[in-house]
């Protein structure tokens, strides 16, 4: 198999898993011409960019932008103003996998055997949806096989002079400003940081409820309820509780002044999230 028919490739959601396999191949496979990319859904984090950008310096070459050829509105409006959620992520599947799909798509038909990096770590199960429905899209777990772990991960950003996203300080994970799979203390502090955003979560949700979609973007509330000062009060003295029940056997990060661990789903248990956005 010559270079002329092999493309390898590596997905970057913006979150830390994924960017810790960008440091370990460009460290330990700098033999492999990989192109690195991101599905861009147009309802990222401000800190998401600025990460990537980061990534782009110790990489020494660009993130190829796959944006969608529809935008999040668009998609919004052919699902009748229903709101995406765990039930129905057509969020992903749109504005992630679509866009992967279509990219490669020419690739595979031309022959060429395209290698898929993912960020699975050694202490995680591998995750179905990974799974290659293409003979030539092969995909790779350079962190299982090579026994990388979160705390492997964590090592590797620091290494590589990165560090963690800054929305690290006040959110655990990556995806759109109004991610379904937000514990609530995280749609709390959204609209801390970012009131513009957590006001347009808040208009989408109006429309969509008012069209009959039987989703909020939080389980059992409106964020409309949730952003009440006396239910505020109530997610932070429970996330508070969570934080006591769990500070003697959760190692700080000494990047999150206030104590709480890297994974809010240390916290609240692990969430069925998407991987492609969330890695």
């Amino acid at each position: 198999m010559t270079k002329v028919n092999v493309k390898h490739v590596l997905g970057l959601s913006g979150g830390r898993d994924s960017a810790a396999l960008a440091v370990y191949m460009r460290q330990h496979h700098p033999e492999l011409d990989v192109d690195y990319f991101f599905t861009d859904t147009g309802k990222e984090l401000p800190e998401v960019y600025e990460y990537l950008g980061r990534l782009e310096g110790f990489l020494g070459q660009p993130i190829l932008r796959l944006n969608p050829d529809r935008d999040f509105d668009f998609w919004l409006k052919q699902y009748n103003d229903f709101l995406p959620s765990p039930q129905s992520r057509w969020c992903t599947r749109q504005l992630k996998l679509r866009p992967f799909e279509q990219w490669v798509r020419p690739m595979l038909a031309n022959g060429t055997t395209v290698f898929s990096y993912v960020a699975i770590r050694s202490d995680e199960e591998y995750r179905e949806g990974y799974s290659s429905k293409h003979e030539k899209l092969v995909v790779k777990l350079p962190f299982k096989h090579a026994g990388i772990d979160k705390a492997g991960v964590l090592d590797l950003l620091e290494g590589a002079g990165l560090g963690l996203p800054d929305y690290y300080t006040w959110r655990t994970r990556s995806g759109c400003t109004f991610c379904f799979f937000q514990q609530k203390i995280e749609w709390v502090r959204l609209k801390d940081q970012h009131p513009e955003a957590f006001e347009e979560a808040k208009a989408y949700e109006k429309t969509a409820v008012e069209g009959g979609s039987p989703f909020t973007w939080s389980q059992g509330e409106s964020l409309e309820e949730l952003e009440q000062p006396l239910r505020i009060e109530q997610i932070k003295k429970e996330h508070q509780r969570r934080l006591d029940r769990m500070g003697v056997t959760v190692a700080p990060n000494p990047l999150r002044p206030d104590g709480d661990p890297v994974d809010i789903d240390d916290l609240y248990g692990q969430a069925k999230v998407c991987l492609a956005c969330h890695k």
